[in-house]
Order: C-alpha cells, then sequence, then structure tokens
C-alpha cells in the first residue's frame, strides 16, 4: 500500500508540472496566434497601400499620356497657324503679280512689279524678316556667306565689295546668309 501512496503522490506531484508546461504551451499559442494576427493586419495594410499607389501611378500615367497627346496637337497647330499666317502674307504679293500681269504697257508693268516689291518689303515687315545690310560692311561669317575675294586696294582689310545675293534675318536667326564679293 506504500507503493501505492507513493505513486499517487508522485502522479499529483506530475499534474502541475504537466500543467504549468500546458499553460506555457498555451500562453505561446495565445502570442503566437496574436502575432500571426498582427502579421496579418500588416499585409492587408501594406495590400492597400500598394493597391493606392498603383491607382495613383494609373492615374499619373494616364495624365501623362494626356498631356503628350495635347502637346502633340497644340505643336501641329502652331506649325498651322504659323504656316497659314505666312501664306497670308504671301497671297497678297501673288495678287499684285496677277494683276501686273494684265498690262501690256512697260510703263505699267514697271509701275506693278514696284507695288510687288513694296507688297514683299511689307510682307517681310509684318513678319520681323530683314535684309542683311552687308555692302562695305565687314565680312561676317555669321551673316554673310563669302563666294569671291578679290585683291584691291582701294578696299579696306575683309570689306564686302559687292553683295550678289541679298541675305535675311528674322530676329536674331539667319534665313538665308547675304552671298557676297570680299576684298584683301
Amino acid at each position: 500500500m506504500q507503493e501505492e501512496v507513493k505513486n499517487t503522490e508522485m502522479a499529483t506531484d506530475a499534474e502541475p508540472v504537466a500543467t504549468e508546461e500546458a499553460k506555457k504551451e498555451k500562453k505561446k499559442s495565445k502570442k503566437s496566434d496574436a502575432e500571426v494576427l498582427k502579421l496579418k493586419e500588416e499585409l492587408e495594410a501594406k495590400e492597400k497601400e500598394i493597391a493606392e499607389l498603383n491607382d495613383k501611378y494609373l492615374r499619373l500615367y494616364a495624365e501623362y499620356d494626356n498631356f503628350r497627346r495635347r502637346s502633340l496637337k497644340e505643336r501641329e497647330s502652331i506649325y498651322f497657324d504659323a504656316k497659314s499666317d505666312t501664306l497670308k502674307n504671301i497671297l497678297s504679293i501673288l495678287d499684285n503679280m496677277e494683276r501686273a500681269t494684265a498690262f501690256t504697257e512697260a510703263d505699267k508693268i514697271l509701275e506693278g512689279m514696284n507695288l510687288i516689291l513694296k507688297s514683299f518689303n511689307e510682307s517681310f515687315s509684318k513678319m520681323d524678316v530683314k535684309e542683311i545690310d552687308a555692302l562695305g560692311k565687314p565680312f561676317d561669317p555669321n551673316i554673310h556667306y563669302a563666294v569671291m575675294h578679290i585683291e584691291d586696294e582701294s578696299y579696306g582689310e575683309n570689306e564686302v565689295v559687292e553683295v550678289l545675293q541679298k541675305g535675311y534675318i528674322c530676329g536674331d536667326k539667319v534665313i538665308r546668309y547675304a552671298m557676297v564679293k570680299v576684298a584683301n
């Protein structure tokens, strides 16, 4: 009987140890469940953030694409407007040339040509196109194109002595270089 009592005592002593281990296991389980729940919440938050960023990216991409298309249309429109404005100025000159061809008298034709020349100058003035003043000026490779060179002591060094073809400038940009003959 003593043995039975000892066995029972051992059993009661072992139960508290097992219960403590079970409690520890249960605590660990609760702790890991809490961690899993916390990780799930973080994952959901990150997925939501990714979805928001993706939506923001798609909106920005669509906005950029619209901007690109709009810019392309504006460039095409500006080009067409500039072209049509230039042609409007030139059309008045064409009208004057057609009128001049109707005359047969030399004096009237010369008068018509002078009016056409005047129209050209007015049109160029409207478009801010100016003739490059070259004759008697020092040669400047930025606005002149030398095609001939002569040696003549009556002219200065690198002086433009003859304009073979007029040059034109619009603002600061050369449209056509003045073709010139240069001395010395």
